[in-house]
């Protein structure tokens, strides 16, 4: 008899921890997930499915803090990541009423052309949605084609997006612009500032230093066009920016 041959078919399925199962359910079904088992006792198993891939859920030792966020992990690889930042979004819009930004749950904001955004559940657990075709090197610490506060732009772009730091941006881009904020065009200074408002708002931080200095400096017409072009995916720009 022959035996079976391995075949490059194979599925994977994560089983990631929860101390609620309630808050998972809530949160999952919230966001359009199909619960295909619940399962509390003798010991908690569930199991969720969203479009053509599953999350499984099971016990969390009796030391597990979410607060941490270093939990559990799983990578779903798409062909586009922003239809299905958009479509997460829609739904915690209508069932949270908001986007959940900061804390726990919460979803990263995107930036068009991003490859990367992250889910991050009631437990801690961080549901990374990354494009197939994501550039397999990084220059942390920014591109060596740039320099001053452009650098430090693009090194706290990755930390956002492939470190999910957003206390190691903050304070990253709070110390360039300090250093390199004087030397820098306009609309650079001011991406930066905007970029360190959205910040502090996600972390909890007060962003209105940021938006004063924000205000205090003099745009053109090519400017406003360019931060509006980087930053069009922030809904509070606008007013951010004031009249035109």
């Amino acid at each position: 008899m022959t035996e079976p041959a391995i075949r490059p078919n194979e599925t994977t399925v994560p089983v990631l921890p929860c101390p609620s199962p309630e808050q998972t359910l809530e949160f999952f079904e919230a966001l359009g997930f199909t619960v295909t088992h619940r399962q509390t006792r003798p010991y908690v198993y569930l199991a969720m499915r969203w479009s053509g891939f599953d999350l499984h859920f099971g016990p969390a030792p009796k030391d597990f803090d979410p607060a941490r966020d270093a939990t559990g992990a799983c990578l779903v690889l798409v062909d586009a990541v922003a239809p299905y930042h958009a479509a997460l979004v829609a739904a915690m819009r209508r069932a949270y009423g908001k986007v959940l930004s900061s804390g726990l749950p919460r979803i990263t904001r995107y930036r068009p052309g991003a490859s990367r955004f992250t889910l991050t559940d009631p437990s801690g657990n961080s549901i990374m949605f990354i494009q197939r075709d994501e550039p397999a090197e990084l220059e942390y610490g920014g591109s060596k084609k740039l320099t001053g506060l452009a650098k430090a732009l693009d090194n706290a772009r990755i930390l956002r997006e492939f470190k999910n730091d957003d206390l190691q941006a903050y304070r990253a881009l709070k110390s360039a612009v300090r250093r390199h904020g004087p030397q820098a065009p306009a609309a650079e200074r001011a991406i930066a500032l905007c970029h360190l408002a959205d910040l502090a708002t996600a972390l909890g931080e007060p962003a209105e230093p940021w938006l004063a200095d924000l205000r205090g400096i003099e745009l053109t017409a090519d400017d406003r066009r360019r931060v509006e072009s980087e930053l069009g995916h922030l809904a509070d720009l606008r007013e951010w920016l004031g009249p035109s």
